[in-house]
């Protein structure tokens, strides 16, 4: 018998993160013969000092065991930290977290993380239960390119199918300056493609006028980039996705822009001089010159991506103002933002961020990109406070995407168990339900490569070049993707699909992970697979805002269950070569089967490098198992 388990209601109620205000049972089940005194319960908020509350005897329990019980009652949002202690007839012991969020007698333990956010925060609930798609611009679809747009200093690549340039010299086709044309009209024409995928929410890596094709330089924050197309196009793609039940969001990129944009304008293409060209531009206090023009303060030491001073008033106001950078794009009927590097933002620069976004639209979404845990991070001398309520709705879900592959590539399920329950402990539950949960972007490999290719361990672009996966290793892949993306489509939170995968892209990073997507030879399998992932969180309201309740995990077994009210679906992934048996929860005793073998005898056998999935509730009913034709899956937009 555990002294304590956070995550068990009979230790801790309510479960995880708090509102400010919310009182916080705690129970310890300690053997009385050991107990001299009372226990306590020690709880410091973040940086304070301990305050030390009792923990008195609440009943007694069979062989000797007692229960004792203690409250709190934070009053202020962001984190605290507790643990417990005891005298013995030896001495004190003191109880702290163990591995895997068990209770230990250790001193060397940690303690218990306590989130406490603002009374009032609240998410967006148009993406809980969705799907999001990320569409890399240039490479996603082309329909009637603007080539009479092209900048003479570009290379257009005609061959849609061509490998993405790598070289970074020796004329106009390098990296990052090769372009293929993907533009917003070809997106319009894929929305059906989109809708039968599930996709209820459209990721748009950056859209403004730039000048390499990644735009994560951005020239003009005003001006969608005239090879993507027009702010009418994009006004019309916001209209059309709505008409299908999708919203779009945008990339924001307000830590840096790029050398040549009107704003620093190093490469002199606009006329207005910028902060490059004077000390008189209205840019120059954007920027931190340790030495003008030539020694700026620049985004990890890239000299074409100038970093910008956030808390400079004017560029503050060119952002989040009435007329800013923020409210212009809304209007036109984008439905939200992604912050690219949120957490190298101040905090206070974020929060004039989300009062601005909300401000015009309160349903807008604010994404950050944090690639750790970001309830507790700590980066640039402080505590971020991305979470307690006044700064991002949620955050891309990087914890669960190496979570999953590491279990995937040789790790143990209860390392990806012990993640996930971390973050539903550590986030406020409306920051939960509509995490990105990705297993790939932009800035990773592709997953297939992830999956089964070899490890690049170091090597150069040469080498990622003419690498590709063997076919046994592209078998594998496909094999070990359904794996994965079945975890990332029923762990809470909500699914972000990088365009392609789910057509078997595959490739290392930029610019392999950054390919055309494959029209007419996508892998036929895959897609379908991914079609039924969409309509299997279509049709399960388990998935939107459900719970999460551990079942199984052991070496290269897992399972849980996701169950809202009377709807529930059981899922149980295997890893191994060899079937698993899983003891089922009496409520699954006669479910239906949705994959895999049927239980026999109240146990499940997950197959060998597969899958089983149970349902209990009517849900089901509506689950459609065939392919239906594009265009059939629908959200309405209240």
């Amino acid at each position: 018998m555990l002294p304590f388990d956070s995550r068990d209601p009979v230790y801790k109620t309510p479960f995880g993160a708090v509102p400010a205000g919310e009182k916080i049972r705690f129970s310890l089940i300690l053997h009385k013969d050991r107990v001299l005194g009372e226990p306590v319960l020690s709880v410091r908020h973040d940086g304070g000092e301990a305050l030390i509350l009792p923990m008195p005897l609440e009943r007694g329990m069979d062989e000797g065991f007692g229960v004792y019980t203690g409250f709190f009652t934070p009053e202020h949002t962001g984190l605290y930290f507790y643990d417990f202690s005891f005298n013995t007839e030896n001495g004190a012991e003191n109880i702290r977290r163990g591995a895997y969020g068990k209770a230990t007698g250790e001193i060397s333990g940690g303690s218990w993380q306590q989130t406490v956010y603002n009374k009032d925060f609240k998410t967006p609930g148009w993406l809980s239960g969705g799907l999001i798609y990320q569409i890399f611009p240039d490479r996603f679809c082309r329909l009637d390119p603007a080539l009479e747009k092209m900048p003479a200093d570009r290379y257009y690549s005609g061959d849609w199918d061509a490998q993405p340039a790598y070289e970074q010299t020796g004329g106009k086709k390098v990296l990052g300056n090769d372009y293929y044309g993907g533009n917003i009209a070809g997106i319009i024409s894929k929305l059906p493609y989109l809708n039968s995928l599930g996709v209820s929410c459209i990721y748009l890596n950056p859209i403004f006028e730039a000048h390499a094709n990644h735009r994560y330089n951005t020239a003009d924050y005003f001006s969608v980039d005239p090879l993507f197309g027009t702010e009418k196009e994009l006004s019309l793609l916001c209209r059309q996705a709505h008409s299908f039940g999708m919203r779009v969001i945008l990339d924001g990129v307000f830590s840096h822009t790029g050398s040549d944009s009107r704003y620093f304008n190093r490469e002199g293409r606009y006329s207005e001089p910028g902060a490059y060209q004077s000390r008189e531009s209205k840019y120059f206090h954007w920027f931190d010159f340790q030495h003008w023009p030539d020694k700026y303060r620049s985004w990890w030491g890239i000299d074409t991506l100038p970093e910008v001073n956030e808390l400079s008033e004017s560029y503050t106001e060119f952002i989040t103002g009435e007329n800013g950078v923020l409210r212009h794009w809304l209007r036109l009927g984008i439905d939200g933002w992604r912050l690219d590097v949120a957490d190298e933002l101040p905090d206070t620069f974020i929060e004039k961020i989300r009062r601005a976004v909300k401000a015009e639209n309160p349903d807008a979404l604010l994404l950050g990109e944090v690639w750790e845990d970001a309830s507790n991070k700590y980066s640039y001398g402080c505590r971020r406070k991305f979470l307690m309520g006044g700064e991002l709705d949620s955050v891309m879900n990087y914890p669960f995407a190496q979570a999953i592959i590491d279990f995937l590539t040789g790790g143990y399920s209860r390392d990806l168990m012990a993640c996930v329950l971390d973050i539903c402990e550590n986030y406020p539950q409306n920051v939960v339900n509509i995490l990105m949960n990705h297993i790939g972007t932009h800035d990773t490999s592709r997953i297939l490569t992830v999956l089964a290719g070899e490890k690049a361990a170091g090597r150069g672009r040469d080498w990622m070049a003419h690498k590709s996966l063997g076919d046994d290793e592209y078998a594998k892949g496909v094999k070990f993707l359904k794996l994965a993306s079945i975890l990332q489509y029923t762990l809470p939170g909500v699914p972000s699909l990088y365009y392609g995968d789910e057509a078997g892209m595959h490739g290392y990073i930029d610019p392999f992970n950054r390919g055309t997507y494959p029209w007419g030879s996508e892998n036929k399998e895959l897609l379908s697979w991914y079609r039924m992932l969409g309509r299997l969180r279509a049709a399960c309201p388990a998935f939107d805002g459900g719970e999460f309740l551990p079942v199984y995990s052991d070496a290269g077994h897992i399972a849980y269950i996701r169950r809202r009210d009377e709807d529930e679906i059981l899922i149980g992934v295997n890893r191994w070569c060899d079937p698993e048996p899983v003891a089922l929860p009496e409520s699954f005793i006669g479910a239906r089967v949705l994959f895999g073998p049927a239980p026999k005898e109240g146990i499940l056998t997950v197959p060998a490098e597969g899958v089983s999935v149970l349902s209990v509730g009517g849900w089901a009913d509506g689950f459609e198992p065939d392919e239906p034709r594009e265009g059939t899956i629908s959200r309405s937009i209240e």
